[in-house]
């Protein structure tokens, strides 16, 4: 199982879920995926569960609070890694984004900030101190690709582009939907939404890969998620669903195309 050291600056290093029923995440997510599980004390009554995969860290989960409840349904934080964290939260806010928390430290492991994009689409930056982040990658219950969903394409990639210095650029099979480049690897995508189509509020959706996308979708839907698109094929790409789990945190289940 390939394993990770270090993440580089500006790829998905964490993943974490925010959830209305974390007992009930603990059976969901390791039935479907294999993960095991581990809890950590945060506080009265309250602990970070972290999903295991191999020995390696795959991601965690936690329960909302009342405050964040208001603001937003359960749903999966994405994290991306900084140099600097600070640096990163203010750069961040000059290119239009908000910044909602932070930065500050988390214990020892690392310092993090909340941002929303111009558009309103949440997700977190990480400089990692003792926690590199996950540790497992390339195997069945890793999150292998994230897509943004945003109204403004052109906006999104001013904003990430000058932010974390991805390119986002156009498909050759398809110019509609932009490419994630991190450096040398391809992470993500931005589907462009026309005006009045938007169905989703801005958001990031992590797309974890699996041996079957038929299979797990059905495991899913078994366990009580909703299925809302497929599953679908991506010619020359692979196959792919989008469901809810129990809770209503949206995910994506990818299975490669065989090469």
């Amino acid at each position: 199982m390939p394993k990770i050291e270090k993440h580089a600056d500006g790829s998905f290093c964490w993943m974490e879920l925010a959830t209305t029923d974390q007992a009930g995440a603990k059976q969901f997510y390791p039935t479907l995926f294999g993960w095991e599980t581990s809890d950590f004390p945060m506080g009265p009554n309250e602990y970070y569960t972290m999903f295991k995969l191999g020995g390696g860290d795959a991601g965690a989960a936690y329960t909302m609070r009342e405050e964040e409840r208001k603001m937003a349904p359960p749903h999966w934080n994405l994290y991306i890694q900084v140099a600097d964290a600070d640096r990163a939260a203010k750069r961040a806010a000059e290119l239009g984004g908000t910044v909602v928390a932070g930065p500050f430290d988390v214990m020892t492991f690392g310092r993090m900030a909340v941002i929303l994009d111009p558009a309103g689409a949440a997700f977190c930056i990480w400089q990692p101190m003792q926690n590199p982040g996950t540790t497992v990658t390339a195997e069945p219950g890793t999150v292998c690709w994230a897509d943004l969903y945003t109204p403004n394409a052109d906006r999104a990639k001013q904003f990430y582009e000058g932010l974390f210095g991805w390119s986002m650029e156009p498909g050759k099979n398809d110019p509609a939907y932009l490419h994630i480049k991190n450096g040398d690897e391809f992470i993500g995508g931005v589907p462009t939404v026309r005006p009045g189509e938007m169905q989703v509020p801005p958001s990031w959706n992590l797309y974890f890969h699996v041996t079957s996308c038929e299979a797990s979708t059905a495991k899913a839907k078994e366990l009580g998620a909703k299925v809302y698109e497929g599953p679908a094929t991506i010619e020359n790409v692979g196959r792919f669903s989008v469901v809810a789990d129990p809770q209503g945190a949206v995910f994506s289940l990818f299975e490669p195309a065989t090469r």
